[in-house]
């Protein structure tokens, strides 16, 4: 199960936590797609649990597009790169 908390404090953080799969994506989008701010857009994963390819592919993109991932488990962070090649 997901759940996802937004702060504020000069950038917009959503602490992503639990286990993230491809039918949380479109969630996560409408969420980012939201912030109309111009803020800088932040996703905490440091109490990520469990994700699959699609998910990696997801931040993967996120991250292209300037939203930062803070706190990425060293598996997704390698399974991103993996992607890459």
């Amino acid at each position: 199960m997901l759940r996802i908390t937004r702060t504020e404090n000069g950038e917009v953080v959503f602490k992503l936590s639990g286990r993230i799969e491809r039918e949380n994506i479109a969630e996560v989008k409408a969420l980012l797609s939201a912030e109309t701010s111009k803020r800088h857009i932040l996703l905490d994963l440091s109490d990520l649990t469990l994700v699959d390819q699609d998910v990696v592919s997801f931040l993967r993109h996120s991250e292209a597009y300037g939203v930062e991932l803070k706190n990425c488990p060293a598996y997704v962070r390698e399974w991103m790169k993996q992607e890459n090649s």
